[in-house]
């Protein structure tokens, strides 16, 4: 995970703040106005934290910033993490653009410094990994994987939870179900590893 500059830092609180206060996420204009900037410079900011893996956007909606890691608030309840909505463990999602949900977790399962998101998983193509449909996934932000790493990725604005392998000219994301067929491309964005699931027994 690449370190964040003290002003993009100060940029993604804002974004994280406005979207708790508001519902929804600040456009560039708002952005700029609120650190008298040029719209630029803030379109370059949010440019460097998507590719740092801290920020999506949509290009072709507006209002479509999510932040896609916490911006580690420790509260007396615990880290502040943001539920982001599903994930798929079988065919890939489209991505939620809110905000479902925040859920507080304490040390040892967040070692501070680091930023961590949550996801709902949905179906059962990592069941022998012991992930099952309904898990909460707490992912821990990165840009990287390795070999054998359970990893959130985007794919075509697409979100999936699948074990990582580099091939020689392609990425294969690979289930753990042999019900399913694996996922190739050469365009896979790294959003975090899996760091821990939590589950509710009913």
């Amino acid at each position: 995970m690449k370190e964040l500059t003290s002003r993009q830092r100060e940029i993604l609180q804002f974004i994280s703040d406005y979207i708790e206060n508001n519902s929804f996420p600040p456009t560039v204009r708002e952005t700029a106005a609120h650190f008298s900037v040029s719209i630029k410079a803030i379109q370059d900011h949010f440019t460097a934290l998507s590719k740092k893996g801290y920020l999506f956007k949509d290009e072709k909606r507006s209002r479509s910033l999510k932040v896609l890691g916490n911006v580690n608030k420790k509260t007396r309840e615990g880290y502040k993490i943001p539920v982001l909505g599903s994930v798929a463990a079988g065919k890939p999602i489209f991505c939620e653009e809110n905000y479902e949900d925040t859920i507080y977790l304490s040390e040892p399962f967040i070692k501070p410094g680091n930023s961590y998101f949550a996801l709902h998983v949905r179906g059962t193509s990592m069941i022998n990994a012991g992930i099952n449909d309904g898990d909460l996934a707490i992912i821990k932000q990165q840009s990287t994987a390795n070999d054998g790493d359970i990893i959130v990725a985007i794919i075509d604005d697409s979100v999936t939870l699948k074990r990582f392998y580099k091939e020689s000219t392609r990425i294969r994301l690979q289930a753990e179900n042999p019900d399913f067929n694996p996922i190739y491309s050469q365009d896979v964005k790294v959003l975090g590893k899996l760091s821990h699931i939590i589950r509710e027994y009913k």
